[in-house]
Protein backbone atom coordinates (compact mmCIF):
# COMPACT_ATOMS: atom_id res chain seq x y z
CA UNK A 1 0.00 0.00 0.00
CA UNK A 2 1.28 3.19 -0.59
CA UNK A 3 -0.16 6.59 1.04
CA UNK A 4 0.69 10.28 0.28
CA UNK A 5 1.26 13.07 2.50
CA UNK A 6 1.93 16.66 1.55
CA UNK A 7 4.53 18.52 3.01
CA UNK A 8 3.61 22.14 3.80
CA UNK A 9 6.69 23.53 5.01
CA UNK A 10 10.44 23.47 5.52
CA UNK A 11 9.43 23.20 9.68
CA UNK A 12 8.57 19.67 8.83
CA UNK A 13 11.70 18.31 7.17
CA UNK A 14 13.79 20.38 9.24
CA UNK A 15 12.23 18.32 11.90
CA UNK A 16 13.06 14.70 10.57
CA UNK A 17 16.59 16.14 10.26
CA UNK A 18 17.10 16.95 13.75
CA UNK A 19 15.88 13.48 15.00
CA UNK A 20 17.72 11.58 12.30
CA UNK A 21 21.05 11.00 14.89
CA UNK A 22 21.95 8.62 17.64
CA UNK A 23 20.30 10.03 21.12
CA UNK A 24 22.80 10.09 24.09
CA UNK A 25 23.55 6.96 25.81
CA UNK A 26 20.82 5.35 28.27
CA UNK A 27 21.77 3.67 31.46
CA UNK A 28 18.89 0.39 31.94
CA UNK A 29 20.63 -1.03 34.46
CA UNK A 30 21.31 0.84 38.37
CA UNK A 31 22.89 -1.95 40.56
CA UNK A 32 26.19 -2.19 42.16
CA UNK A 33 26.59 -6.08 40.48
CA UNK A 34 27.88 -7.03 37.29
CA UNK A 35 25.15 -7.36 34.45
CA UNK A 36 26.08 -8.64 31.42
CA UNK A 37 24.82 -8.79 27.45
CA UNK A 38 27.61 -11.32 26.39
CA UNK A 39 24.95 -12.77 23.39
CA UNK A 40 24.12 -10.67 20.17
CA UNK A 41 20.31 -11.15 20.40
CA UNK A 42 19.56 -9.46 23.73
CA UNK A 43 17.32 -6.81 22.47
CA UNK A 44 13.90 -7.35 19.98
CA UNK A 45 11.73 -4.93 18.91
CA UNK A 46 8.24 -4.71 17.56
CA UNK A 47 6.84 -1.25 16.48
CA UNK A 48 7.69 1.39 19.45
CA UNK A 49 8.00 -1.45 22.05
CA UNK A 50 11.65 -2.73 22.68
CA UNK A 51 12.48 -5.88 24.59
CA UNK A 52 15.88 -6.12 26.45
CA UNK A 53 17.27 -8.92 28.12
CA UNK A 54 20.80 -9.46 29.73
CA UNK A 55 22.94 -11.92 32.66
CA UNK A 56 22.81 -10.04 36.17
CA UNK A 57 24.59 -10.78 39.33
CA UNK A 58 22.73 -9.03 41.59
CA UNK A 59 21.93 -12.09 43.74
CA UNK A 60 24.60 -12.78 45.46
CA UNK A 61 27.43 -15.28 43.97
CA UNK A 62 25.24 -16.51 41.29
CA UNK A 63 23.45 -15.29 38.01
CA UNK A 64 19.65 -14.88 36.90
CA UNK A 65 17.94 -13.88 33.47
CA UNK A 66 16.25 -9.93 33.86
CA UNK A 67 13.84 -8.44 31.61
CA UNK A 68 13.42 -4.63 30.68
CA UNK A 69 11.38 -3.04 28.18
CA UNK A 70 10.21 0.59 26.26
CA UNK A 71 6.83 1.24 24.70
CA UNK A 72 7.42 4.44 23.41
CA UNK A 73 10.52 3.50 21.18
CA UNK A 74 13.26 3.81 24.05
CA UNK A 75 12.17 7.11 25.36
CA UNK A 76 11.44 5.68 28.55
CA UNK A 77 11.77 2.32 30.25
CA UNK A 78 9.90 0.30 32.61
CA UNK A 79 11.28 -1.10 35.73
CA UNK A 80 13.66 -4.26 35.70
CA UNK A 81 12.02 -7.82 35.89
CA UNK A 82 13.72 -10.97 36.73
CA UNK A 83 12.79 -13.70 34.93
CA UNK A 84 14.56 -16.47 36.70
CA UNK A 85 14.79 -17.98 40.44
CA UNK A 86 17.87 -18.77 42.23
CA UNK A 87 18.50 -22.46 41.88
CA UNK A 88 21.55 -24.09 43.49
CA UNK A 89 22.10 -27.85 42.83
CA UNK A 90 25.00 -28.93 44.54
CA UNK A 91 27.18 -32.32 42.74
CA UNK A 92 30.56 -33.39 44.28
CA UNK A 93 30.82 -30.49 46.13
CA UNK A 94 30.18 -27.96 43.72
CA UNK A 95 27.36 -25.31 43.34
CA UNK A 96 25.75 -25.05 40.08
CA UNK A 97 23.25 -21.88 39.84
CA UNK A 98 23.79 -20.04 36.79
CA UNK A 99 21.33 -18.78 34.38
CA UNK A 100 23.15 -17.08 31.50
CA UNK A 101 23.58 -16.16 27.35
CA UNK A 102 19.76 -14.99 26.87
CA UNK A 103 18.29 -14.18 23.99
CA UNK A 104 15.21 -12.68 22.98
CA UNK A 105 12.76 -12.60 19.97
CA UNK A 106 9.30 -10.83 19.85
CA UNK A 107 6.45 -11.38 17.22
CA UNK A 108 3.07 -9.33 17.55
CA UNK A 109 2.34 -9.21 21.75
CA UNK A 110 4.56 -12.64 22.21
CA UNK A 111 7.62 -12.31 23.48
CA UNK A 112 10.62 -15.54 23.15
CA UNK A 113 12.95 -15.38 25.73
CA UNK A 114 15.81 -18.30 25.59
CA UNK A 115 18.85 -18.85 27.73
CA UNK A 116 21.43 -21.33 29.38
CA UNK A 117 20.44 -22.69 32.78
CA UNK A 118 23.01 -24.37 35.66
CA UNK A 119 20.26 -25.72 37.29
CA UNK A 120 20.30 -29.21 36.78
CA UNK A 121 23.42 -29.86 37.15
CA UNK A 122 24.98 -29.36 33.79
CA UNK A 123 23.61 -26.85 31.24
CA UNK A 124 20.33 -27.05 29.72
CA UNK A 125 18.20 -24.26 27.48
CA UNK A 126 15.10 -23.09 29.26
CA UNK A 127 12.53 -20.65 27.56
CA UNK A 128 9.92 -18.23 28.80
CA UNK A 129 7.39 -16.01 27.21
CA UNK A 130 5.15 -13.52 27.61
CA UNK A 131 1.80 -13.21 25.51
CA UNK A 132 0.69 -9.94 26.47
CA UNK A 133 4.04 -7.98 25.12
CA UNK A 134 6.50 -8.05 28.05
CA UNK A 135 3.85 -6.95 31.07
CA UNK A 136 3.55 -10.36 32.30
CA UNK A 137 5.55 -13.81 32.62
CA UNK A 138 4.61 -17.71 32.07
CA UNK A 139 6.56 -20.52 33.56
CA UNK A 140 10.28 -21.81 32.87
CA UNK A 141 10.50 -24.54 30.43
CA UNK A 142 13.13 -26.83 30.17
CA UNK A 143 13.92 -27.79 26.34
CA UNK A 144 16.52 -29.99 26.61
CA UNK A 145 16.89 -33.02 28.42
CA UNK A 146 20.40 -34.91 28.08
CA UNK A 147 23.40 -35.81 30.16
CA UNK A 148 25.29 -33.49 27.75
CA UNK A 149 26.21 -30.02 27.88
CA UNK A 150 23.46 -27.74 25.86
CA UNK A 151 24.81 -24.23 25.21
CA UNK A 152 25.24 -21.26 22.59
CA UNK A 153 21.05 -21.08 22.50
CA UNK A 154 19.75 -18.98 19.55
CA UNK A 155 15.69 -18.09 18.99
CA UNK A 156 13.77 -16.12 16.17
CA UNK A 157 10.40 -16.19 15.22
CA UNK A 158 7.89 -15.60 12.59
CA UNK A 159 4.46 -15.60 13.11
CA UNK A 160 3.56 -18.43 15.70
CA UNK A 161 6.22 -20.45 14.44
CA UNK A 162 9.53 -20.26 16.67
CA UNK A 163 12.45 -21.94 15.51
CA UNK A 164 15.46 -22.39 18.76
CA UNK A 165 18.80 -23.78 18.05
CA UNK A 166 22.01 -24.64 20.05
CA UNK A 167 25.52 -26.73 20.68
CA UNK A 168 25.03 -30.31 22.62
CA UNK A 169 27.40 -32.78 23.06
CA UNK A 170 25.26 -35.25 24.23
CA UNK A 171 27.24 -37.44 21.32
CA UNK A 172 30.43 -37.11 22.59
CA UNK A 173 31.20 -33.70 20.56
CA UNK A 174 29.59 -30.32 19.80
CA UNK A 175 27.03 -31.33 17.44
CA UNK A 176 24.27 -28.38 16.23
CA UNK A 177 20.91 -29.31 17.27
CA UNK A 178 17.07 -27.47 16.41
CA UNK A 179 13.52 -27.56 17.71
CA UNK A 180 10.96 -25.32 17.04
CA UNK A 181 7.29 -24.56 18.27
CA UNK A 182 4.25 -24.16 15.67
CA UNK A 183 1.71 -22.28 18.71
CA UNK A 184 3.72 -19.56 19.91
CA UNK A 185 5.77 -21.35 22.14
CA UNK A 186 3.02 -23.01 24.18
CA UNK A 187 4.71 -26.62 23.23
CA UNK A 188 6.94 -27.91 21.26
CA UNK A 189 8.66 -30.52 18.87
CA UNK A 190 11.88 -33.01 19.49
CA UNK A 191 15.39 -31.83 19.04
CA UNK A 192 16.47 -32.19 15.44
CA UNK A 193 20.18 -32.73 14.69
CA UNK A 194 21.19 -30.59 12.21
CA UNK A 195 24.97 -31.64 12.15
CA UNK A 196 27.26 -34.71 12.23
CA UNK A 197 31.30 -34.42 12.39
CA UNK A 198 33.38 -34.92 15.50
CA UNK A 199 34.42 -31.27 15.56
CA UNK A 200 34.22 -28.50 18.00
CA UNK A 201 31.68 -25.83 17.25
CA UNK A 202 31.34 -22.12 18.50
CA UNK A 203 28.16 -20.61 19.35
CA UNK A 204 25.04 -20.67 16.15
CA UNK A 205 22.71 -18.13 15.05
CA UNK A 206 19.21 -18.42 13.53
CA UNK A 207 17.18 -16.34 11.64
CA UNK A 208 13.43 -16.95 9.81
CA UNK A 209 12.02 -14.91 6.60
CA UNK A 210 8.27 -16.74 6.03
CA UNK A 211 8.99 -20.41 5.49
CA UNK A 212 13.05 -20.38 5.52
CA UNK A 213 14.94 -20.65 8.17
CA UNK A 214 18.78 -19.96 7.99
CA UNK A 215 21.40 -21.03 10.60
CA UNK A 216 25.10 -20.32 10.33
CA UNK A 217 27.77 -21.14 12.79
CA UNK A 218 31.80 -22.09 13.03
CA UNK A 219 33.51 -25.39 13.21
CA UNK A 220 37.07 -26.30 12.57
CA UNK A 221 36.32 -29.63 10.46
CA UNK A 222 38.51 -28.51 8.28
CA UNK A 223 41.67 -28.12 10.15
CA UNK A 224 40.49 -24.33 11.44
CA UNK A 225 37.37 -22.37 12.51
CA UNK A 226 35.47 -21.68 9.33
CA UNK A 227 31.90 -20.20 8.57
CA UNK A 228 29.21 -22.95 7.87
CA UNK A 229 25.68 -22.89 6.80
CA UNK A 230 22.52 -24.58 6.82
CA UNK A 231 18.76 -24.05 5.32
CA UNK A 232 15.25 -25.50 5.94
CA UNK A 233 12.87 -24.12 3.44
CA UNK A 234 9.94 -25.76 5.20
CA UNK A 235 9.68 -24.10 8.36
CA UNK A 236 12.23 -26.31 9.58
CA UNK A 237 10.64 -29.49 9.14
CA UNK A 238 14.02 -30.84 6.53
CA UNK A 239 16.92 -29.32 6.49
CA UNK A 240 19.54 -29.12 3.18
CA UNK A 241 23.10 -30.06 3.56
CA UNK A 242 25.63 -28.23 4.97
CA UNK A 243 26.99 -25.30 3.52
CA UNK A 244 30.76 -23.80 3.30
CA UNK A 245 30.60 -20.23 3.43
CA UNK A 246 34.40 -19.02 4.23
CA UNK A 247 37.82 -20.16 2.98
CA UNK A 248 40.75 -19.13 4.05
CA UNK A 249 43.64 -20.51 6.65
CA UNK A 250 42.82 -18.76 9.44
CA UNK A 251 39.93 -18.55 11.90
CA UNK A 252 36.22 -17.53 10.91
CA UNK A 253 33.90 -17.54 13.77
CA UNK A 254 31.22 -16.34 16.03
CA UNK A 255 28.14 -15.49 13.47
CA UNK A 256 25.45 -13.99 13.32
CA UNK A 257 22.76 -13.56 10.54
CA UNK A 258 19.69 -11.93 9.61
CA UNK A 259 17.02 -11.58 6.39
CA UNK A 260 14.88 -9.83 4.86
CA UNK A 261 12.68 -11.41 2.25
CA UNK A 262 15.01 -13.68 0.05
CA UNK A 263 18.17 -11.52 1.25
CA UNK A 264 20.40 -12.80 3.66
CA UNK A 265 23.24 -11.43 5.53
CA UNK A 266 26.06 -13.65 7.49
CA UNK A 267 28.41 -11.25 9.55
CA UNK A 268 31.34 -12.94 11.65
CA UNK A 269 35.01 -12.22 12.82
CA UNK A 270 38.25 -13.34 10.60
CA UNK A 271 41.58 -13.55 11.49
CA UNK A 272 42.67 -13.96 7.54
CA UNK A 273 44.41 -10.24 7.61
CA UNK A 274 46.97 -11.72 11.07
CA UNK A 275 47.06 -11.93 14.19
CA UNK A 276 43.61 -9.56 14.96
CA UNK A 277 39.91 -10.23 14.04
CA UNK A 278 37.85 -8.12 11.35
CA UNK A 279 34.50 -8.42 10.76
CA UNK A 280 33.01 -10.24 7.67
CA UNK A 281 29.77 -10.47 5.88
CA UNK A 282 28.54 -12.11 3.11
CA UNK A 283 25.35 -12.44 1.74
CA UNK A 284 22.60 -14.02 -0.79
CA UNK A 285 20.30 -12.60 -2.84
CA UNK A 286 18.43 -16.23 -3.65
CA UNK A 287 17.22 -17.07 -0.23
CA UNK A 288 20.65 -18.95 0.73
CA UNK A 289 20.64 -20.79 -2.72
CA UNK A 290 24.19 -19.04 -3.83
CA UNK A 291 26.24 -16.55 -2.01
CA UNK A 292 28.61 -13.56 -3.36
CA UNK A 293 31.78 -13.01 -2.28
CA UNK A 294 33.37 -11.90 1.24
CA UNK A 295 33.03 -8.12 2.48
CA UNK A 296 35.18 -6.80 4.59
CA UNK A 297 33.64 -4.27 6.76
CA UNK A 298 36.58 -3.08 9.54
CA UNK A 299 40.21 -2.30 8.53
CA UNK A 300 41.53 -1.34 12.52
CA UNK A 301 44.57 -3.26 11.55
CA UNK A 302 46.48 -3.69 14.48
CA UNK A 303 43.58 -3.93 16.32
CA UNK A 304 40.63 -6.32 16.76
CA UNK A 305 37.14 -6.01 16.22
CA UNK A 306 34.36 -8.71 17.70
CA UNK A 307 30.76 -10.02 18.66
CA UNK A 308 29.45 -8.89 15.44
CA UNK A 309 25.48 -8.54 15.63
CA UNK A 310 23.27 -7.56 12.16
CA UNK A 311 19.63 -6.80 11.66
CA UNK A 312 18.00 -5.99 8.65
CA UNK A 313 14.74 -3.94 7.84
CA UNK A 314 13.30 -3.22 4.55
CA UNK A 315 16.71 -2.49 2.54
CA UNK A 316 18.81 -1.16 5.30
CA UNK A 317 21.02 -3.76 6.50
CA UNK A 318 22.93 -2.03 10.28
CA UNK A 319 25.96 -4.22 11.95
CA UNK A 320 27.30 -3.34 15.39
CA UNK A 321 30.25 -4.55 17.05
CA UNK A 322 33.20 -3.38 19.71
CA UNK A 323 36.82 -2.72 18.42
CA UNK A 324 39.90 -1.47 20.55
CA UNK A 325 41.39 0.95 17.62
CA UNK A 326 40.51 3.98 20.39
CA UNK A 327 42.90 2.14 22.65
CA UNK A 328 39.95 0.38 24.35
CA UNK A 329 37.05 -0.83 23.73
CA UNK A 330 34.44 0.69 22.02
CA UNK A 331 31.15 0.26 20.10
CA UNK A 332 31.19 0.53 15.96
CA UNK A 333 28.16 0.46 13.97
CA UNK A 334 27.92 -0.02 9.76
CA UNK A 335 25.00 0.60 7.35
CA UNK A 336 23.76 -0.78 4.49
CA UNK A 337 21.08 1.10 2.47
CA UNK A 338 20.81 -1.26 -0.43
CA UNK A 339 20.67 -4.81 1.22
CA UNK A 340 24.16 -5.31 1.80
CA UNK A 341 25.66 -5.01 -1.52
CA UNK A 342 27.79 -1.92 -0.53
CA UNK A 343 28.45 0.09 2.76
CA UNK A 344 28.82 3.30 4.14
CA UNK A 345 31.71 4.56 6.62
CA UNK A 346 31.93 3.24 10.57
CA UNK A 347 30.17 5.28 13.14
CA UNK A 348 31.51 5.20 16.95
CA UNK A 349 28.84 4.73 19.13
CA UNK A 350 30.44 5.32 22.43
CA UNK A 351 33.09 7.72 23.72
CA UNK A 352 34.32 6.45 27.48
CA UNK A 353 36.49 5.61 29.14
CA UNK A 354 35.14 2.22 30.29
CA UNK A 355 35.33 -1.17 27.84
CA UNK A 356 32.06 -1.35 25.68
CA UNK A 357 31.44 -4.75 24.81
CA UNK A 358 29.20 -7.53 23.08
CA UNK A 359 26.60 -5.44 21.46
CA UNK A 360 23.15 -6.67 20.33
CA UNK A 361 20.92 -4.31 17.29
CA UNK A 362 17.98 -4.61 15.93
CA UNK A 363 15.64 -2.43 13.80
CA UNK A 364 11.57 -1.39 13.82
CA UNK A 365 10.99 0.29 10.76
CA UNK A 366 13.38 3.13 10.06
CA UNK A 367 14.25 3.06 13.93
CA UNK A 368 17.87 1.77 14.90
CA UNK A 369 17.93 0.25 18.92
CA UNK A 370 21.60 -0.92 20.04
CA UNK A 371 22.31 -2.90 23.48
CA UNK A 372 25.91 -3.48 25.28
CA UNK A 373 27.73 -4.00 28.38
CA UNK A 374 30.46 -1.49 29.33
CA UNK A 375 32.66 -0.72 32.73
CA UNK A 376 32.13 3.35 32.81
CA UNK A 377 30.25 3.10 36.38
CA UNK A 378 33.26 0.94 37.82
CA UNK A 379 31.23 -2.50 36.91
CA UNK A 380 29.25 -3.57 34.17
CA UNK A 381 26.00 -2.61 33.27
CA UNK A 382 23.33 -2.39 30.85
CA UNK A 383 23.19 0.59 27.99
CA UNK A 384 21.16 1.35 25.27
CA UNK A 385 21.22 4.21 22.61
CA UNK A 386 18.85 4.47 19.74
CA UNK A 387 18.94 7.00 16.65
CA UNK A 388 14.88 7.18 16.07
CA UNK A 389 14.81 7.38 12.07
CA UNK A 390 17.76 6.31 10.66
CA UNK A 391 20.86 8.09 9.21
CA UNK A 392 19.20 10.60 7.19
CA UNK A 393 22.32 11.64 5.11
CA UNK A 394 21.97 14.39 2.48
CA UNK A 395 18.84 15.42 2.75
CA UNK A 396 18.49 19.38 1.99
CA UNK A 397 15.55 21.76 3.59
CA UNK A 398 13.18 21.95 0.88
CA UNK A 399 10.46 24.59 0.16
CA UNK A 400 6.76 23.18 -0.85
CA UNK A 401 5.52 26.44 -1.75
CA UNK A 402 3.80 25.47 -5.09
CA UNK A 403 3.05 21.64 -6.65
CA UNK A 404 3.57 22.16 -10.27
CA UNK A 405 2.47 18.32 -10.46
CA UNK A 406 -0.14 16.04 -9.33
CA UNK A 407 0.66 12.65 -7.69
CA UNK A 408 -1.84 9.73 -7.36
CA UNK A 409 -1.28 6.08 -6.39
CA UNK A 410 -1.95 3.36 -8.87
CA UNK A 411 -3.19 0.15 -6.78
CA UNK A 412 -3.49 -2.05 -10.08
CA UNK A 413 0.31 -1.72 -11.14
CA UNK A 414 1.73 -1.00 -7.38
CA UNK A 415 3.15 2.91 -9.23
CA UNK A 416 2.76 6.12 -8.16
CA UNK A 417 1.42 8.46 -11.31
CA UNK A 418 2.87 11.67 -11.92
CA UNK A 419 1.07 14.55 -14.06
CA UNK A 420 3.21 17.88 -14.56
CA UNK A 421 1.28 20.99 -14.57
CA UNK A 422 4.31 23.03 -15.81
CA UNK A 423 7.66 22.55 -17.43
CA UNK A 424 9.36 20.92 -14.93
CA UNK A 425 13.41 20.28 -15.24
CA UNK A 426 13.88 17.53 -12.95
CA UNK A 427 11.81 14.81 -10.96
CA UNK A 428 14.17 12.34 -8.34
CA UNK A 429 13.01 9.92 -5.63
CA UNK A 430 14.83 9.89 -2.66
CA UNK A 431 14.95 7.05 0.33
CA UNK A 432 15.11 8.09 4.10
CA UNK A 433 18.52 7.70 4.25
CA UNK A 434 19.49 10.31 1.69
CA UNK A 435 19.93 7.74 -1.68
CA UNK A 436 18.27 8.76 -4.98
CA UNK A 437 15.99 5.75 -6.41
CA UNK A 438 14.75 7.34 -9.21
CA UNK A 439 14.63 10.46 -11.88
CA UNK A 440 13.15 11.88 -14.68
CA UNK A 441 14.09 15.10 -16.29
CA UNK A 442 12.73 17.86 -18.75
CA UNK A 443 9.05 17.30 -18.50
CA UNK A 444 6.59 19.50 -20.54
CA UNK A 445 3.16 20.69 -19.07
CA UNK A 446 0.39 17.44 -19.52
CA UNK A 447 3.29 14.77 -19.50
CA UNK A 448 2.79 11.48 -17.30
CA UNK A 449 4.51 8.87 -16.26
CA UNK A 450 4.95 6.25 -13.45
CA UNK A 451 7.20 5.73 -10.80
CA UNK A 452 7.62 2.05 -10.44
CA UNK A 453 7.19 2.15 -6.25
CA UNK A 454 6.66 -2.03 -7.05
CA UNK A 455 11.01 -2.22 -6.70
CA UNK A 456 10.99 -0.32 -3.65
CA UNK A 457 11.00 -1.63 0.02
CA UNK A 458 9.09 -0.45 2.61
CA UNK A 459 9.56 2.93 3.53
CA UNK A 460 9.03 6.80 3.58
CA UNK A 461 10.09 8.05 0.39
CA UNK A 462 10.56 12.07 -0.84
CA UNK A 463 9.89 13.24 -4.39
CA UNK A 464 11.86 16.48 -5.28
CA UNK A 465 10.59 18.33 -7.74
CA UNK A 466 12.76 21.32 -9.79
CA UNK A 467 11.16 24.07 -11.45
CA UNK A 468 13.42 26.57 -12.59
CA UNK A 469 15.18 28.20 -9.18
CA UNK A 470 12.16 26.30 -6.81
CA UNK A 471 11.80 22.85 -5.10
CA UNK A 472 8.73 21.48 -4.20
CA UNK A 473 8.71 17.95 -1.98
CA UNK A 474 6.19 15.53 -1.52
CA UNK A 475 6.63 12.77 1.18
CA UNK A 476 4.63 8.94 0.66
CA UNK A 477 5.14 5.62 2.82
CA UNK A 478 4.98 2.34 1.08
CA UNK A 479 3.64 -0.26 3.79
Amino acid sequence: MIKLLLLSSIFILGTLLSQAQWQPDVRLTNDPSVSQSLSNRCVASSGDTVHVVWRDFREVQHSEIYYKRTTDGGVSWGQDIRLTIKYQVIINGGVYQESLFPSVAVSGPVVHVLWVDERDGNYEIYYKRSTDGGTSWGTDTRLTDDPGSSWGSSVTVSGSTVHVIWSDDRDGNDEIYYKRSTDSGANWGPDTRLTNNSVDLDRPSVTVSGSDVFVAWADNRDGNYEIYYKRSSDTGLTWGSDTRLTNNPLQSYSPAVSVIGSTVNVVWEDDRNGNYSDIYLKRSTDAGISWGTDTRLTNSSPHDSHNSSVAASGAVVSVVWYDNRDGNYEIYCQRSTDGGASWGADTRLTNNFGYSQYPSIALSGTAVHVVWQESRDGNDEIYYKRNPTGDVVGLKEFSSTDMPFIISPNPASREIKVRSLENINEITVIDMHGKEIYQSKNLNPGQEFNIPTFDFPVGIYFIQVKKGKSISVQKFIKQ
